[in-house]
């Protein structure tokens, strides 16, 4: 059975938060702090239809947070549960996030990650991401990234 990838419901929030939980966690020690996605309302998010959940045989295995700004669209967050990781199941909801945003009309996906999780920003580079900047925020130090989208 393929992935099927919606919109999230408020039924979907315990589901979400543990993915979350799970997918970052394993951080806490490396960073020295908790990672931004663990602090997120993922009530109000899946509220205002930003969570899109990965589902397969009824079991959510992934999420994708995407937040439209005023040029581009923000890839809030990305997590997958950890049994899938190493799938290709990342790779397929990135591709989905790019979809999703040159659907809204975008021509770039932003996003940003803590600096010490140094394999998600090879990742992002390998795929297209570019660094713009890096900043300390809310505490994290963190690197904002880019990519052009073909469309």
């Amino acid at each position: 059975m393929e992935h099927e990838i919606r919109l999230a419901n408020p039924a979907d929030r315990r589901a979400v938060e543990g993915i979350v939980h799970d997918a970052y966690s394993h951080y806490v020690s490396s960073i020295g702090t908790v990672p931004g996605p663990m602090l997120d309302d993922y009530g109000i998010l899946i509220e205002e239809s930003r969570v899109h959940v990965v589902e397969k045989s009824g079991a959510i295995r992934g999420i994708v947070v995407l937040i439209p700004q005023e040029d581009a669209m923000l890839l809030d967050n990305i997590a997958v549960i950890p049994a899938a990781q190493g799938t290709g199941l990342g790779r397929r909801m990135l591709e989905f996030a790019e979809r999703a945003a040159i659907d809204a009309g975008f021509t770039k996906i932003r996003l940003y990650t803590q600096e010490a999780m140094t394999a998600n920003i090879d990742l992002y580079h390998r795929i297209g991401y570019r660094d713009t900047h890096r900043a300390e925020e809310k505490g994290l130090r963190r690197v904002y990234m880019i990519k052009e989208l073909v469309i």
